[in-house]
């Protein structure tokens, strides 16, 4: 019952965004059991499936910029920003640590953490910004904040209304232990042990 913290970095920066000028509105999607939420799912859900359900939302909403955590804390899969891009034709840029628009040109530069370094991303509206965890600090949200959100109206779908079928893409097709190690032995010297590694190490 808690938001996930890639998903609360994805809505400071949607905030900031939207405190500095350079959108007008914020809207946030959750998807899950009932208890106030957008998208009511009973079941499990994967990433695909996410993505799925995003996508016609974003065609109702028509939002400039798709921002979303990178990853789930419970599966890790960090996919359903990615797959939601893909199923939209926008571009993205994932991983990013620091997000600036450019409202007059319509761009969006987003630096986001490789493996070399930073690499910076120019990217058309509309577009989906997959967060990391150095973007941002998200702020606590101050009682009176609480207090007038749940005043809000939130809308309600279900997949039949967005016209998605909720499926697994994952078949679990076998558990097994894995096999028993050899027991370890000892060598009488420095030669041994480099013909053991040499001619034994890779025998399983």
């Amino acid at each position: 019952m808690s938001m996930n913290p890639f998903c609360e970095i994805a809505l400071e920066e949607a905030l900031r965004i939207t405190e500095s000028g350079a959108a007008s509105e914020v809207v946030a999607i959750s998807m899950g059991l009932k208890q106030g939420i957008h998208v009511e799912i009973d079941g499990p859900l994967y990433p695909l499936s996410v993505a799925k359900l995003l996508r016609p939302l974003v065609k109702v909403e028509k939002p400039g910029l798709l921002i979303l955590g990178k990853q789930a804390i419970d599966d890790d899969c960090n996919q359903t920003g990615q797959m939601v891009a893909g199923l939209l034709n926008w571009p993205q840029g994932t991983f990013a640590s620091k997000v600036v628009l450019d409202k007059e040109k319509q761009v969006v530069t987003v630096d986001r953490e490789v493996d070399g370094g930073l690499e910076a991303l120019c990217l058309d509206f509309p577009a989906v910004i997959i967060t990391d965890l150095r973007l941002n600090q998200p702020r606590y949200a101050t009682i009176p904040s609480t207090m007038k959100a749940k005043s809000k109206v939130i809308m309600k779908y279900t997949p039949q209304d967005l016209n998605v079928e909720i499926k697994s893409d994952l078949e679990q097709v076998q558990v097994a232990e894995p096999p028993t190690r050899k027991v370890g032995v000892l060598v009488s010297s420095v030669d041994a042990l480099i013909d053991k590694l040499k001619n034994e190490a890779h025998v399983i």
